[in-house]
């Protein structure tokens, strides 16, 4: 296991919990799932931490990035509707599930997915990645995602890390 500390918490990849919104998708092979967790000592509710996650600086730099690349411009007021259930869209991505304490959303491509969970004691933070067809009509992820994989656990750590700093 990989372990980051921020201020006293530590980020690990785990499992993705049996039951949850992002389980069918782990069972699915040749589909990447990934899962990242922390203590929860605030006890942030799914609203909470789905604020926190959407409006911190590093993930403001990505709001900035998708506004200017794929002109899809979020606000905070945006993260807010998403956060109490009153939006269902949030700058390229799209609710595919909720719950109490889950959320699950969909890139307009189809081909990621991005899970957030608030647990009693745990905020859990964790992405699918969809294969297409390759060679021989195998299903493969990509030399591009194959590439930048260390970078996304790196920048998942990360963003779960700022998240739980803020709730």
């Amino acid at each position: 296991m990989a372990y980051v500390h921020a201020a006293r918490m530590v980020i690990h990849e785990t499992p993705v919990p049996q039951g949850s919104l992002i389980a069918p998708y782990a069972a699915v092979e040749g589909q990447y799932t990934d899962c990242f967790e922390c203590a929860n000592p605030k006890k942030a509710g799914l609203d909470g931490f789905v604020r926190a996650f959407y409006t911190q600086p590093l993930f403001r730099a990505e709001r900035l990035v998708l506004q200017i690349a794929a002109r899809a411009p979020s606000t905070d007021a945006d993260v807010a509707a998403l956060a109490s259930g009153a939006a269902d869209q949030f700058a390229v991505w799209r609710v595919v599930d909720r719950r109490r304490d889950e959320l699950l959303m969909q890139d307009r491509s189809g081909r990621t997915l991005s899970w957030l969970q608030a647990g009693s004691d745990v905020l859990r933070f964790g992405s699918v990645v969809v294969p297409v067809p390759g060679r021989g009509g195998k299903p493969t992820l990509g030399p591009v995602f194959q590439s930048l994989l260390g970078a996304h656990k790196v920048y998942s750590r990360a963003l779960l890390a700022g998240a739980a700093r803020r709730v």
